[in-house]
């Protein structure tokens, strides 16, 4: 618990005003202790989960830190540089940092793959105090000398433990070989996998180390259920489900951006307003799913794992996992969407005999038995073909997207 205040964290009244403006009045535990650090110019790894206001406890003392005092920017040379693993979660980092920096005059931009670069070039041929980027597109502009690194001070990386899980982590440090060793860094992860470790000793200086990680796993306030349930059966559970109106605003997970589609298809036709957000979707058509479930005019948001750490979207009442993910930690991160500010929420697990082992991994992980509403735990799995492939054959594959040139961005 903390009682501490904005003001007595050091953050200054522009800020402090737009802060006001978005209902925010209490630091979180990781602003609390990260502020003041990052204030003072020390590196810092902070190990946090999602949804614990990390990206004000990096945004407001970098947005300080570039405003005062202020220097103009200079063509292609961000002064501050900003990773994140997707193209969802960067867009959602800049949006934080332009709503939390309204009063100040700092300049900023996003850079991601799926979208043509040509306004992303033209915005760092003006100049930028703060660029937010994902490594491939990041890597494609440094090659195309569109971007020089060698002004940035200040270098953020965020859900670092998701750039080891994506095949990032050597772009990652190709990134930081094109920056000046004479910076002040930050790295922000939810897990500290051996990868994560590494690059922490070779990146950061002497860093202040913020671990406001819970005892549990997961959050306390998610109610987490399990339904045991054949494979063939899932969607007339899920139709079921659906007809409680307590579920007023639902993410269902699935493994497969196929698997993702069929559902969302499924639901439209149930007379459901759902939307599909994975891998294949254009950007634009993403950030259109995201736009019109966060308003509220569609019901159902229907996606794969790429969105798992990439969705801040307060008042989700229900995450679905329609089917287990291979990986027990991408569970920890789907059902992070619900329960978020302080909120309770519920956390929904579809379960085949198949999945039986993946349950397992997650019970495990999680410390605790799912709760039971449906379904024999117990049941025999059900029989594997002989030409069917083992299920987790790719659970860590690291192979990264492609865009339709074949080049590797983040998906």
């Amino acid at each position: 618990m903390t009682h501490s205040t904005f003001e007595s964290l050091g953050i200054a009244e522009p800020l402090r005003r737009a802060l006001t403006a978005e209902n925010y009045t209490t630091p979180t535990p990781i602003q609390a202790r990260a502020i003041p650090v990052i204030l003072s110019g020390r590196d810092v790894l902070g190990i946090a989960q999602t949804g614990t206001g990390k990206t004000a406890a990096f945004g407001l003392p970098l947005l300080q830190r570039l405003a005062d005092p202020r220097v103009a920017p200079v063509p292609h040379s961000p002064r501050a540089l900003i990773l994140a693993p997707t193209r969802e979660l960067a867009i959602q980092i800049d949006e934080s940092l332009r709503s939390y920096g309204r009063h100040l005059k700092l300049r900023h931009a996003v850079i991601l793959g799926g979208v043509n670069q040509n306004r992303q070039v033209q915005a760092l041929r003006q100049g930028v105090d703060i660029l937010v980027a994902t490594p491939g597109r990041l890597l494609d502009l440094v090659a195309q000398k569109h971007v020089r690194l060698n002004a940035v001070t200040t270098l953020i990386i965020d859900e670092a433990d998701r750039m080891f899980d994506m095949g990032f982590i050597r772009d990652v440090r190709r990134i930081v070989s094109h920056l000046p060793r004479q910076r002040q860094s930050m790295l922000f992860s939810a897990t500290m996998p051996g990868e994560v470790a590494h690059l922490v000793a070779e990146i950061l200086r002497d860093p202040e180390r913020i671990d406001i990680s819970p005892a549990t796993v997961t959050a306390d306030k998610i109610e987490q259920r399990v339904y045991f349930v054949a494979a063939q059966e899932k969607r007339a559970l899920l139709q079921k489900l659906l007809a409680d109106p307590k579920m007023e605003r639902v993410i269902v997970f699935t493994r497969t951006k196929h698997g993702a589609n069929k559902v969302a298809e499924h639901l439209e036709k149930a007379g459901h307003v759902a939307e599909a957000i994975h891998g294949n979707k254009s950007q634009n058509a993403r950030q259109r799913a995201l736009e019109l479930f966060r308003a509220g005019r569609a019901r159902i948001l229907v996606a794969t794992d790429i969105a798992a750490r990439g969705i801040d979207i307060d008042d989700v009442s229900h995450v679905v996992n329609f089917e287990l993910p291979d990986v027990a930690e991408s569970y920890v991160h789907r059902i992070g969407r619900t329960a978020r500010a302080g909120a309770g929420g519920i956390a929904i697990a579809f379960c085949d005999p198949a999945e039986r082992d993946s349950l397992r991994a997650i019970e495990r992980l999680v410390k605790q038995p799912l709760t039971a509403m449906g379904g024999d735990r117990n049941a025999p799995p059900a029989p594997r073909s002989e030409k069917q492939e083992p299920r987790n054959k790719h659970a860590r594959s690291h192979q990264r997207p492609r865009d339709n040139r074949g080049r590797a961005y983040a998906a």
